[in-house]
């Protein structure tokens, strides 16, 4: 469920994305067109449509539920225009959490714990997740329902998997598409939710959906489309709760390094219980002491000018849903806010500006020509280049944090 990521302080994504978990705008901010680069004709569609008929059959689905589902149904160009014109766009961390907690979603957040709460409680009780995380997973999903998404599902899966560029991925969606159709879930013509396949309060892809939805309610259908987001609520913590999500501790907590912490020890490659990382010297920045957590690492997402944050299991589970590390702090400090905690304590480098694409490039190719290699020039700030920027960075005398700022391409720039 994911194609975004987060760079050290950096959210780099494709808007709108495979998923909703994947977007950081809402769907009412979608827009605009491209041309379409291949020109296909409906005879050639049909005859693919055919030959899925038979894969899909193949796959448990029936002849009566394919043709119900699928009769009709032609190939979209303006699908394929959205696909095409997925417009890169480059924010910090800050500049994305200025819009994921901000005031106007933390009191939509604590109107839907109002207005749910029992159904929550209930939720919780089963599942052990926090109920302030859930309704922040759907705050940052769809706007606490208000953005579902109207695209058709099925001809959109169609078009995406006839076109060829994620051909395999989209068909697998919309086998499982289709068998949620069979099951009697919902009807072909109730399917529905983004361009690209995420549906629902909280916008789950197909195979998510087969994976974890549940039937909360009882009514035999596992419904997150209906206005009543009961089912969507506890299908997220079914989610969360298989990937790990454990009761009782902390998605992860703010907190203060001492001075002259050892920035070798940063990153998620290294984890030391609380008490470990107490004994040298980390605190919470709110103060008290650090609660249990297990195995947890320390997080540096803006490098030693911003929060540093102690992070442990039910960050990764999380991430399961949105590998983003932005996403991940945005559920967590949204969930915080709206269980009454305050804002963070330390501010963000807010003078930086976010890498773009090139200069993220550029940044790799030259940690790679001064023997750091990055594995690749993708432009993409991954594990690798985490650890030849880290690497370059303990060489030449700076903090180790693995920030990819405008000043260390700079420095790079300057030999």
């Amino acid at each position: 469920m994911r194609t975004s990521f987060i760079a050290l302080g950096v959210v780099s994504a494709l808007l709108p994305g495979c998923s909703g978990a994947e977007r950081f705008e809402s769907p009412a901010s979608w827009g605009g067109s491209a041309p379409v680069t291949r020109n296909y004709t409906d005879a050639g569609f049909e005859q693919w449509l055919q030959g899925f008929r038979s894969r899909a059959l193949a796959q448990g689905i029936s002849a009566a539920t394919f043709d119900r589902a699928l009769s009709g149904v032609s190939y979209d160009a303006g699908i394929i225009a959205r696909d095409r014109n997925q417009a890169e766009f480059t924010k910090t961390i800050w500049e994305y959490l200025d819009s994921a907690v901000a005031d106007s979603r933390i009191a939509g957040g604590r109107a839907a714990l109002a207005q749910h709460g029992a159904v929550l409680d209930r939720i919780e009780a089963r599942y052990g997740v926090d109920k302030e995380v859930v309704v922040a997973v759907w705050g940052l999903e769809s706007s606490y329902g208000s953005y579902r998404g109207s695209t058709p599902i099925i001809p959109a899966m169609a078009t995406l998997a006839f076109d060829g560029r994620r051909g395999a991925f989209f068909e697998e969606q919309l086998v499982a598409a289709l068998k949620i159709v069979q099951a009697g879930d919902v009807s072909p013509e109730g399917m529905t939710g983004s361009w690209a396949g995420a549906m629902g309060h909280t916008q789950f892809m197909p195979t998510s959906y087969l994976d974890y939805a549940v039937d909360f309610t009882g009514d035999g259908k596992r419904d997150i489309w209906s206005d009543d987001p009961t089912d969507a609520l506890a299908s997220t913590a079914a989610y969360l709760a298989r990937s790990g999500w454990q009761r009782g501790q902390p998605w992860g907590v703010e907190v203060r390094l001492p001075p002259g912490f050892n920035m070798g020890l940063v990153g998620k490659g290294t984890t030391r219980s609380a008490g470990d990382w107490a004994a040298m010297g980390v605190v919470p920045a709110a103060g008290g002491s650090l609660p249990g957590m297990g195995a947890a690492s320390i997080l540096l997402p803006a490098g030693v000018r911003g929060p540093a944050f102690l992070i442990g299991q039910n960050f990764t589970a999380i991430s399961r849903y949105n590998a983003s590390d932005s996403y991940v702090i945005g559920v967590g400090h949204l969930g915080d806010r709206l269980a009454g905690k305050g804002p963070f304590q330390q501010g963000w480098p807010r003078g930086d500006r976010a890498l773009s694409t090139d200069e993220r490039r550029e940044l790799q190719e030259l940690l790679t020509r001064r023997g750091f290699d990055t594995g690749g020039t993708d432009g993409k700030i991954g594990s690798n280049t985490l650890a030849a920027l880290r690497a370059w960075q303990a060489a030449v005398g700076m903090a180790p944090d693995g920030y990819a700022s405008l000043e260390v391409l700079k420095r790079l720039r300057a030999g």
